[in-house]
Order: C-alpha cells, then sequence, then structure tokens
C-alpha cells in the first residue's frame, strides 16, 4: 500500500469549511443527518443522477450531489472533490462499489484508518486479527472435505452476505461453491447473533479508556436476512432443500436490539481488545466498527466476523440508541462521526483520524 500522506491533502484545505461526503447507499442518510446537526456541509457522490428519494428525506438529504458516471470514476476527481474541502467517510458499499484496493488509492483525506481494509476484506487476516486479540471464533474448517457437520461458507470482501450458504457434506459444499471466488468454511454456530456497533477514538478518553484514547458502544442490531429467516414458514430446511431450496443470507434489514446488562462487561473487553491488538498490527482501527457475534445458551460469545467502518445496522438509531442516549441525547453514529472531526479539527489532530 502507498502512503498517503494527509498533510499534504489537506495543505489546501480550508479546516472551517470542511465537507462531510460519502456515496448516496447505505448507511448516507445519517452520515448525511449527523454531519449537519454538528454544522457541516454535506455532499453526496450519486452515480447516473441525483437520487430523487432524498427529496423525501430534507433532513438526510445532502446540500450538493456530486454524479459520476461510475463508481471507478470517483478516482478521477479528486482534484474536484479536493476543491470543496472534502472529507470522506466510507461504508459498506462505498469501499464495495469502489473496491478496497482502489479505495486504498483515493487521493483524499478519508475518515479512519484505511490500512484496515487489507485486513477486514481478507477473512484469513480477519481470523489472524481476531484471534490474536483473544477473541473466540468459530471453528475454521481448512479442508472442505473433513465437513462433517453444518457450515456458512463465507465469501471474502463486504456483500452483505450475498452467495453465503449453508453446507453439512463435502458433495453439498461442491455442488453449491463459486471456485473462482476466495473463501472461508466456517462451523455454523447455535445461538442469537448481535452485531455491536463500537466507536473509538484515539483522540479522546472520556468513556472506556484504554492504552490511547477511550471506547464506545453506541448500539446494536440484528440482521433480516433472505431467505434463512424465512423459510421456516415453508417447513424444514432438509424438506426445502429436496426440492432445491437453500438458504441464503442477503441482508434485505436491520432489527434493533438490547442486550441483557450483565453481558455488557464482555462486550467491552471484547472491543477493548480488538481495538488494542489492531494498533500493534496496522497501527489501531478508527471510529466505528463493528463485531458480528453469536452469543451460545451458555451465555458465551464467538465473534464471527468484524466490519471496520459505519454499519448497516447503526441506521436504526438515527436518534439515538438505548446505549447513545446514556451518553448523549440525539446521538448517531453518523452524528459521532461528525463529532470526531469537528474535534480532530479545532484541536489540530486531523492526521491522527484521517488516512
Amino acid at each position: 500500500m502507498t502512503e498517503i500522506n494527509i498533510s499534504d491533502m489537506l495543505t489546501n484545505y480550508d479546516k472551517k469549511n470542511l465537507t462531510i461526503t460519502t456515496v448516496c447507499s447505505h448507511s448516507s442518510l445519517q452520515i448525511f443527518n449527523g454531519a449537519r446537526k454538528e454544522g457541516f456541509k454535506t455532499l453526496g457522490i450519486a452515480v447516473g443522477e441525483i437520487k430523487r428519494f432524498y427529496d423525501a428525506f430534507p433532513l438526510g438529504k445532502p446540500d450538493e450531489f456530486f454524479i459520476v458516471d461510475n463508481y471507478k470514476d470517483i478516482l478521477r476527481y479528486t482534484d474536484e472533490l479536493s476543491e470543496k474541502n472534502v472529507i470522506i467517510i466510507p461504508h459498506g458499499s462505498f469501499v464495495e462499489y469502489l473496491g478496497a484496493k482502489n479505495f486504498l488509492t483515493l487521493d483524499l483525506p478519508t475518515f479512519g484508518n484505511r490500512k484496515v481494509l487489507l485486513w477486514e476484506s481478507d477473512r484469513r487476516k480477519e481470523r489472524k486479527w481476531l484471534e490474536e486479540a483473544g477473541l473466540t471464533m468459530p471453528q475454521e474448517i481448512k479442508n472442505p472435505e473433513d465437513i462433517n457437520q453444518p457450515v456458512i461458507v463465507k465469501y471474502h470482501g463486504a456483500k452483505g452476505g450475498k452467495g453465503f450458504f449453508i453446507a453439512k457434506t463435502y458433495d453439498e459444499f461442491q455442488r453449491r461453491i463459486e471456485k473462482n471466488k476466495k473463501f472461508t468454511i466456517q462451523e455454523f454456530v447455535m445461538g442469537t447473533r448481535y452485531y455491536l456497533h463500537y466507536f473509538y477514538s484515539p483522540i479522546q478518553d472520556n468513556a472506556y479508556k484504554l492504552s490511547k484514547g477511550s471506547l464506545q458502544l453506541l448500539s446494536m442490531d440484528r440482521r433480516d436476512e433472505t431467505t434463512i429467516d424465512e423459510v421456516q414458514r415453508l417447513g424444514s430446511i432438509a424438506e426445502l432443500e429436496e426440492l432445491g431450496i437453500h438458504p441464503t443470507f442477503v441482508v434485505t434489514g436491520n432489527i434493533p436490539i438490547v442486550m441483557r446488562e450483565s453481558l455488557l462487561p464482555k462486550v467491552f473487553e471484547m472491543g477493548a481488545a480488538v481495538v488494542e491488538k489492531s494498533i500493534d498490527l496496522f497501527g489501531g482501527v478508527i471510529g466505528s466498527f463493528c463485531l458480528e457475534t453469536v452469543v451460545t445458551e451458555e451465555l458465551e460469545f464467538k465473534v464471527f466476523e468484524i466490519s471496520a467502518r459505519i454499519v448497516a445496522g447503526t441506521n436504526p438509531y438515527i436518534s439515538g440508541s438505548p446505549y447513545s442516549e446514556l451518553i448523549q441525547p440525539d446521538l448517531s453514529t453518523g452524528r459521532r462521526i461528525a463529532q470526531e472531526i469537528k474535534y480532530a479539527s479545532k484541536k489540530d489532530l486531523l492526521g491522527e483520524i484521517l488516512s
């Protein structure tokens, strides 16, 4: 990865007129809304045309749209965007559509540490990070021929669950795998799914204190996935698979959830361990990240994935969650990102949170 010099990129910026910018998708409504609440101008990058649905949500509509023909074109317009003093906010769709490798070379100030993309988009590196942090992950099956229990097969990268599938035998795996894609095989863990939305600040220590900075828990959700959440209406999975109907895991929405309070200490221990190990490995995950977990009936956490950016599961909480309300009323993840940029700008610390 070519090192990007933030100081050079910010040289000609008007720090008093920064513009919060992201692609018009995923979590853009709350990103624009949160930036507006903190006094920032906003710019939405749209492909092809202005998205009309933003007119229905004036408090989540960007002040200005920047139209490109396709996502790769964003790389061609960095000079025009830098003239608008943009700070890029990455989200899952932005990274997936532009491509992780292209995102690493995007010559614009970006919130967070872009090096994390090398770790979250490669499931082997992701496992190294989480296991070295001391987290318990589902067992990995390295040889498909060893499948002798239900497993979930996942492709690399952020794809909203698209293409993931369950297999119970090697033959079933062989029938369904797309061999031209990188994948990982994990045991299918029975339990309750919780997606934990954290925020790590390396420049403020007014929350759960770490070796540097502090950690917050802003919210949590569950995912509404098709067709795994609905197949039971038609019969058992075994019966449906005989008919050629297989469960899939494409995320179509997010469900608010609150965890039993006795589990919160472990939630913070896991989040802190992930941040501390990230500092050792690549200089630290910065800002929003999400641990995707299963809680077993023994009340043990198994962490099956990390998303090291704002996740769409924060969208139910544009006006705050039961957790963020105990930090500050009306605090969304989008607004918390804007607050961090605002604080860093005032304290001349933008180089600590941008890459």
